[in-house]
This record gives structure tokens, C-alpha cells and sequence, in this order.
């Protein structure tokens, strides 16, 4: 279990992978919320406030780059990771300056998505100790 449960949105237009990340995200001790296009996932970020989000680059009605732009407008304190099976060193540039904290490749190693998300959390725990005026 990490040290803090985060909620986490997986946006991804193949259901085996938000499947899959939603049952180790899951398992890692978070609370998983999906979402099947860029478009689902304004939505979901606008209701429920995640603090991390798993976005595909290539998925119909919005691509995941232009939903991250949008995302970072909503909620800039929300962490977006891009998956993409198309890796480009464009893509990548891109996602990192639109303000992503990372971009995989799919497939993905399990074990690395546990890695990243007990990191993530430890990030936020830091963070919201700080905001408690805690020292880290």
C-alpha cells in the first residue's frame, strides 16, 4: 500500500488496457476511474479531481496532447503520464511541454507502473505535508 490513496484516471480508447492498469492501480491501494477518449476524460477530470492521470496519445473524438493541454487548464495540480504505442521523440517533446511527468511506451512493464505510482504518491504525500506546513 502506498502512503497515500490516490484517485487515478485512465483514459485510453482499448479496453484491455484501461482493464489493466485500472486492476494494478487498483491492487497498488489507489481508486481507479476510466475514461475512453480525451473528451470522457475533461469530464471525469472536472468531477471527480484526480491527482494522477494515464492518457494514450492516439484515441478518437480527442487525442490525448490536446485533452493534456485542457487538463493543465482545469487542474494543474493534476500529474498526467502519456502512453503511447507510437513513441516519437516529437511526441514525447511535446507531451513534456505541454506539462506531462512522463510519457510510456506501450506495453508497459507492470512492475514499472507499481514503481511510478508509489513514487507518485510519495510526491503528493510530500506535497500535501508541506501545504500542512510540515517539514519533509
Amino acid at each position: 500500500m502506498s502512503l497515500q490513496q490516490l484517485d487515478v484516471l485512465v483514459v485510453d480508447d482499448q479496453p484491455g488496457v484501461r482493464q489493466l492498469l485500472d486492476i494494478v492501480i487498483s491492487q497498488a491501494g489507489h481508486r481507479v476511474h476510466t475514461a475512453q477518449n480525451g473528451l470522457e476524460a475533461l469530464e471525469k477530470v472536472r468531477t471527480v479531481r484526480p491527482q494522477v492521470v494515464f492518457m494514450d496519445v492516439r484515441m478518437p473524438l480527442m487525442d490525448g496532447l490536446e485533452a493534456l493541454r485542457r487538463i493543465r487548464r482545469i487542474a494543474p495540480e493534476t500529474r498526467v503520464v502519456i502512453m503511447t504505442a507510437y513513441i516519437s521523440e516529437h511526441t514525447v517533446k511535446q507531451a513534456l511541454e505541454e506539462g506531462a511527468v512522463c510519457c510510456m511506451v506501450k506495453p508497459f512493464d507492470i512492475r514499472e507502473v507499481v514503481a511510478l505510482m508509489d513514487d507518485l504518491a510519495h510526491q503528493h504525500y510530500q506535497k500535501s505535508l508541506l501545504l500542512k506546513g510540515c517539514v519533509v
